[in-house]
């Protein structure tokens, strides 16, 4: 978590989104099964993240996450 020193507040920030992140996708892995856990929690980040990179002008991480989204559909798809 740290390196011997409290974190920053922006740390600190960054660090409970990325566990909040990673709680809600154990949740909907364990209630939809690994595959489709998997997608809706890109579709929730998608959702969330992509809409604040949008306005940020960031779409690389809007490609990124279309990318898993796609990777994850095609594995069911066929």
């Amino acid at each position: 978590m740290s390196a011997g020193r409290p974190l920053t507040k922006a740390e600190r920030k960054k660090y409970n989104r990325a566990e909040h992140e990673r709680k809600i996708r154990q949740d909907l892995i364990a209630q939809h099964g690994t595959d489709l856990g998997t997608f809706y929690y890109w579709l929730r980040l998608m959702n969330i993240r992509g809409t604040q990179a949008f306005r940020d002008g960031d779409t690389v991480f809007i490609r990124d996450v279309a990318l898993a989204l796609e990777n994850v559909y095609r594995r069911h798809a066929g």
